[in-house]
């Protein structure tokens, strides 16, 4: 079983132009258990909307969805058995402002059956010394930790992150992917959306791409849309100028430069597409 099973998903919205706007348009998925999964897609490519209805807080117009063996669209908001299993962190909250970081996870935590040490999550989420700051007065990189703590605080089989890590300086960026290693190390479940592509590639196992509401395709960062096999870019300095050439097979082309220089090779530098570079020309063909 899969903790995620989507088959033939699709979400219209009224549109003056068009009447109805497909914001999904029959999308399949699968994500297994203990495996982070990221989506990615432009604005407005359907990200949101499916993970929306993932959570079970938005209806969707067909297809079947199945999350930890129960469909969100047939539970009631008022069913806590399933909604306690699954964590959410959305793009942004206005909750509990005039109250602290401490009373703020504290509350939350009494919403589930095993929730987490408060303090051991303000600290995994690098906010316990600002556990008495009134939440109103967090910056907006703290704003999104507090966010994640809450998400976190009980103890989630999934947990879904909407572009987690917006407003994050580099540092706080990084102390964020370790968190998010850590919970994947437990058995977590972690759907992620990010606009961030060196995010996807450092902490996804599988990501799919999302263009005008369907998938372009599912693969490991390494792979996606065949980066592995791409031609690689070699370029050296030769008579003072930057040369370059595309090859299939760097290795003998830098074995037949490094003989003709013999040896050293002036400026060599060999790479393959970036992951950024595979999605732009993915997104750019859909």
């Amino acid at each position: 079983m899969n903790a995620i099973s989507v088959t033939g998903l699709t979400k219209s919205y009224p549109d003056k132009a068009l009447g109805q706007k497909k914001a999904v348009n029959g999308i399949d998925l699968e994500v297994g258990y203990g495996e982070i999964f990221a989506i990615l897609g432009p604005n407005g490519a359907g990200k949101t909307t499916t993970v929306e209805i993932l959570e079970g807080y938005r209806e969707r117009d067909g297809g079947e969805v199945s999350v930890l063996g129960q469909d969100p669209g047939a539970l009631s908001h008022n069913d806590r058995s399933w909604r306690s299993r699954i964590g959410i962190v959305l793009q942004s909250t206005n909750d509990a402002g005039d109250l602290t970081v401490r009373e703020s996870v504290t509350h939350f935590s009494h919403y589930y059956p095993n929730p987490r040490d408060v303090n051991e999550v303000m600290t995994s989420v690098g906010l316990l010394e600002k556990a008495d700051a009134k939440v109103g007065t967090l910056s907006g990189g703290q704003r999104r930790r507090f966010d994640v703590a809450l998400g976190i605080i009980g103890r989630p089989e999934i947990l879904f992150l909407d572009e987690p890590t917006t407003g994050f300086d580099p540092e706080a960026r990084r102390a964020f992917w370790e968190l998010i290693r850590e919970l994947k190390k437990s058995g977590t479940t972690i759907l992620l959306t990010t606009h961030y592509l060196d995010e996807a590639e450092a902490l996804a196992d599988r990501v799919a791409v999302i263009a005008n509401g369907s998938i372009v395709e599912v693969a490991t960062p390494a792979t996606l849309g065949g980066r592995n096999n791409a031609a690689a870019r070699i370029t050296w300095v030769e008579d003072g100028s930057v040369r370059e050439i595309q090859s299939d097979d760097p290795t003998n082309e830098v074995l037949r430069l490094s003989q003709k220089f013999n040896g050293e090779i002036p400026g060599l530098t060999v790479t393959r597409p970036t992951l950024e570079d595979i999605y732009l020309t993915m997104i750019g063909q859909a």
